[in-house]
């Protein structure tokens, strides 16, 4: 079957689910890092958590024909690797022929919905590692925000240390995305600081029955002096997240490109601040960010 348009993609939802499995059976696969050792993957797993904001723009991604749009300009352009996102998202992206030759990474909990009293409890509520295996997927990706006050984040590591386990049996690869967090007046705060940073990847560093197939998703703490201090925890091989859409995209472009000369950190992963930004040129965004690797 050749690949869909939006038009078509609506149709194939309704008539035609078994495409999304015959799709993903067809997929021409890929190792995660390129042939420079690097890998640029670009994430859109935010909507499932309910967080659609983009930019200062509220429901930015709540247009799915319009993300999707610009999913397939920035999987286009040379030098992205894959795509990180939820099964929805991925399965459109299968249909319209978007993943072949690509990396791609399931995001497995999605429980702890933005701005919720049980965000820190983040269930698993996405893929499961039989899914990813089923799916002829690449990798599973898990955030785990731990806050010392709140009972529920113990549910949360206990979660990631079975996902590590159970990607690991089927040698899938578990990119772990860890945070010390906190509530200021309701809600939840990620610590960027060289310190928590540290302390969160030296916590991630551990779950798990094996750590051989464990790869970290971390931040850019905010001091540029101590980039180093924080990323000498581990020796995992590690990548830099993107977060928000950035009020000044060239400091964010000089944090990462400090933090990509340090020997374990493999690449980018980055979602918003690529999709969404300020001048809508996502192209550009993309071709800027590349660069840096």
């Amino acid at each position: 079957m050749s690949p869909l348009n939006i038009t078509e993609l609506f149709e194939a939802r309704a008539t035609r689910p078994e495409a999304i499995a015959e799709a993903a059976a067809r997929r021409t696969r890929r190792p995660l890092l390129g042939e420079s050792g690097r890998t640029m993957i670009v994430a859109a797993d935010h909507p499932a958590r309910g967080a659609l904001a983009a930019g200062g723009k509220p429901l930015a991604m709540a247009n799915r024909a319009d993300l999707l749009d610009r999913l397939c300009t920035a999987l286009q352009r040379p030098g992205v690797d894959g795509v990180l996102g939820t099964a929805d998202v991925l399965e459109d992206l299968l249909l319209l022929g978007a993943l072949e030759n690509k990396v791609v990474i399931g995001s497995m909990n999605r429980g702890g919905l933005a701005g919720s009293s049980f965000e820190l409890d983040d269930r698993f509520t996405g893929h499961r590692a039989e899914d990813l295996t089923r799916m002829r997927f690449d990798a599973g990706k898990l955030l785990m925000r731990l806050d010392l006050d709140d009972p529920g984040s113990l549910n949360t590591m206990q979660g990631a240390a079975n996902a590590i386990n159970e990607l690991a049996e089927r040698g899938l690869i578990a990119m772990v995305e860890p945070f010390l967090s906190r509530r200021v007046e309701g809600k939840v705060r990620n610590d960027l600081s060289a310190e928590a940073v540290a302390r969160s990847i030296a916590i991630a560093s551990g779950l798990g029955g094996t750590s051989a197939y464990t790869w970290l998703k971390v931040p850019v703490v905010d001091d540029l002096d101590e980039i180093g201090r924080a990323l000498e925890t581990t020796t995992l091989p590690t990548v830099l997240l993107g977060g928000e859409v950035p009020d000044d995209p060239a400091a964010t472009q000089q944090r990462w490109h400090k933090a990509l000369q340090l020997p374990n950190v493999r690449g980018l992963v980055v979602g918003r601040s690529l999709l969404y930004p300020h001048d809508d040129d996502v192209a550009s965004a993309v071709d800027a960010a590349v660069a840096l690797l």
